[in-house]
């Protein structure tokens, strides 16, 4: 008599998820869900991600990329409730994407380097984001496709890079500071000027927008430098709130100059380490 085979992983999640949602005897709370509610968590889940991979804690992130994982799972199995698809479909098209989108692995097509590569990459996604709008009467745009529930930052380079793939761009950096100088003294004309608040929001927009501009011509991504500025921020603060307890006091009995002296003591010391 042969021994029954353990399921394999992937299959004992699906099981897990469709007990989860079975309404005889599954959770209340998974049974509740639909696609809007499960979004959230979902991005929350990518964060967390990202931030173990920042941490560099291989242990949280096995752990993090399970709860994404679980995300996957979870979508898959309400379509497929609904009918629309299930698990084995998303895996199926992902794979075929996959194929697609590197005909140099496998198929006959000769790509020496990974920015021949991304060329490549680019312009299969081009193709692809053409044919779903062919039999619509949208016109194509070099910007479809760039996710408006990306965080912002992040949305503003994907759109910029897409529009210097079609030529609109500035050719060297120091356009990019010239336009900076630009936005930054509008946005002092808005606010010395008494502007509305919308005047001035805008304005502000612009040149965080132009910013971001910057880290793409720096070959920097300004949503991961101003999460690493986020945490040094924390860090320093943090530094000064404990040398102030150590004085025996609590920050919000300091005076400015108080903080600012302990402040300005962290920060050189940083500059030293």
């Amino acid at each position: 008599m042969s021994e029954n085979k353990a399921p394999a992983p992937i299959d004992q999640l699906l099981d897990i998820m469709s007990k989860l949602r079975n309404p005889d005897g599954g959770c209340p709370w998974d049974l509740e869900q639909n696609f809007e509610t499960i979004a959230p968590h979902t991005i929350e889940e990518a964060y967390e991600v990202a931030e173990a991979i920042s941490r560099n804690d291989m242990a949280e992130l096995k752990d993090e990329l399970g709860d994404l994982m679980f995300q996957v799972v979870f979508y898959a199995q309400m379509a497929k409730e609904a009918g629309d698809f299930d698990f084995n479909d998303v895996i199926t098209g992902i794979s075929e994407k996959m194929i697609r989108r590197h005909p140099h692995v496998f198929g006959g097509a000769d790509i020496a380097t990974a920015e021949a590569q991304t060329t490549a990459w680019e312009e299969t996604k081009a193709r692809e984001r053409a044919e779903k709008t062919k039999h619509t009467d949208k016109v194509p745009s070099a910007l479809d496709g760039v996710a408006e529930t990306l965080p912002a930052l992040t949305r503003a380079v994907k759109l910029q890079k897409r529009a210097a793939r079609v030529g609109f761009d500035w050719p060297s950096i120091a356009p990019v500071f010239d336009k900076i100088e630009e936005e930054l003294g509008e946005l002092r004309t808005e606010i010395d000027e008494d502007g509305s608040k919308d005047r001035i929001a805008e304005e502000y927009g612009d040149l965080l927008f132009v910013l971001a501009n910057l880290g793409r011509h720096l070959e920097l991504e300004p949503e991961t430098v101003l999460r690493s500025a986020n945490r040094k921020f924390i860090r320093r603060f943090q530094t000064v709130e404990q040398r102030i307890e150590d004085k025996g006091k609590i920050i919000d009995q300091s005076s400015l100059e108080e903080m600012d002296k302990i402040w300005n003591e962290v920060r050189a010391e940083d500059k030293l380490s």
